[in-house]
C-alpha cells in the first residue's frame, strides 16, 4: 500500500455548497495535482460526456483524464476534499449512465486513455489497463501468442465495468465469465491509497471487486490469466419456428430440459435471439463445423429445427463476425449511442406456469410492439457450464448455482427521437410475467444490464443476493462515506 502525497487542504475550503463553487474548487485541486482533465465544452468533453444511452444524460462537475495510477489517486483525493462523489468510466457503456454518476455533479474519472495491454510470455498473464476496450484487448492478446480470456463480443465495451461485474459472452459456457479470469488488480481506494489485490493480497477486497467492483475503488490495471485461443471455432444460427405462445412454450421447455440434463457440450455457446422479425438460436462452437453438427443434432431433433447457417473461423474471425461489420480494435476516441430502456434477469428453469405466462406475453404484447425490441436468452448455467462450476462464494458475483440456467437481456429502443414516456411498461410487464411466477430464490438480475428505475434497496437485493450482507460490511470498512456512489450503489452496513 502506498499513500499519495497530501494535497493542499486550503483548496477544499473554497468549495461552496453550489455546483459552480465545487467545480471551481475541484478544477483548482486537479490542476495543482497535475491531473489531466477535459476542458468543459471542448470536443473531448463533449465526447466523454455523451452517454451510450441517450435517454440518460448527466453533467459531471469535472472529468479527470488520467494516464497513470497516481493521477487517479490524486483525482480521488481532490473529490474527497471538495465533497464530490466519484465514478470511474471505462468504456461508457453503462445502460444506466453510472459511469457518469447516474446523476449530475460527480467527478468522472475517464479511463479510456489508459488502454495498454501486454502479455508476459513466460506466465501468459495479461496486464490490462482498465480503460482498454474488449476489441482492443482481444486483438492484442491474439497478436501476442494467440492468447485469449473469456469476455463479451461488443468491441467498444470497456474491460473495467464488464469484467468487474460479470462479463458474459460466447466463450462463457466453455471458459466462464470475464471476472473468473482476473487474478490481480491495482486499485485506488476511497482514502487515496493504492493497493495491489489478489487471492493472497487484500483477499476481502479482491472478493468484492469480482462482482461489485465499482463500489469499492477504481481499478487502474488488471492481471488476467489467459488461455490458448482455439484454432477453429464455428458460428451458427438455427431459425426457430416459435410463431405462437404454444410453440414458444414447447420449444423453450425442450431447450431447458436439454440444458438442465447436461445435454449441452462444454464446447458449445448458445443464445436465443428474439425480435419483431425473427427468433433464432445463435452461438459459437469451440471446434469444427462437423463437430458442431454432431453436437447440436440431439437438440435440433427436440426442437423440430435444422441448422440454417454455420461458418468456421479462427478466433479473431469469429470476434469480427459478431461485431456485424464493426471495427474490432477500437480505442480512444470512440462513440456509440442508442436510445433505449433495458432490463435483465437470471433464472432457473421456468416452471410451466411461468413458461406459459412469459410465452403468452412474447406472442401477444411483444409482437404487437412496433419499436426495435429484442430479447436475448443466454444459455448460461447447467451441469456443463464453466460459469456455474465456480464455487458459490468464490467471488461476490451472485449467480453460480448450476440451477441458474438462463441470463436474459430485454431491450427496447427507438431509432429516432426520444423514448416514449409510456414505453417502460412493455419490458416491466414482460419481466413481471417471469417474477410473478417464480420464487425469490429462482431469479435475480445482472448489473451489467442495469435498470435505473429500480430503487437502491431493491436493486442491491436483486443484483447481489446472498453476497449483499458481506458487500455491505466491506463497503462500511472501505468506503464508509460513499465516495464511490451512484444511485444503486451498495449501502454501507450500519
Amino acid at each position: 500500500m502506498r499513500l499519495q502525497q497530501a494535497l493542499p487542504i486550503g483548496l477544499a475550503a473554497v468549495a461552496a455548497a453550489n455546483p459552480l463553487g465545487k467545480r471551481a474548487a475541484i478544477d483548482d485541486c486537479l490542476k495543482a495535482a497535475n491531473v489531466p482533465v477535459d476542458t468543459p465544452n471542448s470536443s473531448e468533453w463533449k465526447n466523454d460526456v455523451n452517454p451510450f444511452n441517450q435517454r440518460l444524460p448527466y453533467t459531471p462537475v469535472a472529468i479527470a483524464v488520467p494516464t497513470t495510477t497516481d493521477h487517479i489517486a490524486a483525482a480521488v483525493s481532490c473529490a474527497v476534499k471538495v465533497g464530490v462523489k466519484v465514478n470511474p468510466k471505462s468504456g461508457g457503456h453503462s445502460y444506466a449512465s453510472f459511469g457518469l454518476g447516474g446523476e449530475n455533479g460527480h467527478l468522472v474519472v475517464e479511463l479510456d486513455r489508459m488502454n495498454k495491454v501486454t502479455v508476459d510470455s513466460s506466465t501468459q498473464i495479461a496486464t490490462v489497463q482498465a480503460g482498454a476496450r474488449l476489441g482492443h484487448v482481444a486483438t492484442v492478446l491474439y497478436n501476442n501468442g494467440k492468447r485469449a480470456f473469456s469476455h463479451g463480443t461488443c468491441p467498444g465495451v470497456g474491460v473495467g465495468g464488464h469484467s468487474l461485474h460479470g462479463g458474459f459472452g460466447f466463450s462463457s459456457h466453455t471458459h466462464g465469465l470475464a471476472v473468473d479470469w482476473i487474478v490481480g488488480a491495482t486499485v485506488v481506494l476511497a482514502n487515496g491509497t493504492v493497493v495491489d489485490t489478489s487471492e493472497t493480497q487484500h483477499p476481502d477486497l479482491f472478493w468484492a471487486l469480482r462482482g461489485a467492483g465499482s463500489n469499492f475503488g477504481i481499478v487502474s490495471t488488471f492481471k488476467f490469466k489467459t488461455f490458448a485461443a482455439p484454432s477453429t471455432v464455428t458460428a451458427y444460427q438455427v431459425n426457430l419456428p416459435w410463431n405462437s405462445a404454444s410453440s414458444i412454450a414447447s420449444g423453450w421447455g425442450a431447450l431447458q430440459d436439454w440444458l438442465s440434463s447436461g445435454g449441452m457440450p462444454a464446447e458449445m455457446n448458445m443464445r436465443v435471439f428474439g425480435s419483431g422479425s425473427q427468433t433464432q438460436l445463435q452461438g459459437l462452437y469451440h471446434g469444427s463445423s462437423g463437430d458442431l453438427r454432431s453436437a447440436i443434432q440431439p437438440l435440433l431433433s427436440k426442437l423440430s429445427a435444422s441448422l440454417s447457417n454455420s461458418q468456421q473461423y479462427d478466433w479473431m474471425g469469429a470476434f469480427t463476425y459478431y461485431t456485424y461489420g464493426g471495427t474490432v480494435d477500437v480505442t480512444h476516441p470512440y462513440s456509440s449511442v442508442e436510445t433505449f430502456y433495458s432490463k435483465s434477469l437470471v433464472t432457473t428453469a421456468l416452471p410451466s406456469k411461468a413458461l406459459n405466462a412469459v410465452s403468452q406475453y412474447w406472442a401477444s404484447q411483444a409482437r404487437s410492439n412496433s419499436r426495435n425490441w429484442f430479447i436475448i436468452i443466454d444459455l448460461y448455467g447447467g451441469k456443463t457450464s464453466a460459469v456455474t462450476k465456480q464455487a458459490v462464494n468464490s467471488s461476490a458475483f451472485a449467480y453460480r448455482d448450476p440451477s441458474y440456467l438462463f441470463l436474459y437481456e430485454l431491450y427496447d429502443r427507438v431509432n429516432y427521437g426520444s423514448y416514449p414516456s409510456n414505453g417502460f411498461s412493455f419490458l416491466d410487464g414482460w419481466v413481471k410475467s417471469f417474477t410473478d411466477n417464480l420464487s425469490t430464490s429462482q431469479w435475480g438480475m445482472y448489473i451489467n444490464y442495469a435498470d435505473p428505475t429500480m430503487n437502491r434497496t431493491y436493486a442491491q437485493q436483486v443484483y447481489y443476493r446472498q453476497s449483499l450482507p458481506r458487500l455491505q460490511q466491506l463497503k462500511a470498512e472501505l468506503d464508509p462515506n460513499e465516495v464511490f456512489y451512484y444511485p444503486q450503489a451498495i449501502t454501507p452496513a450500519k
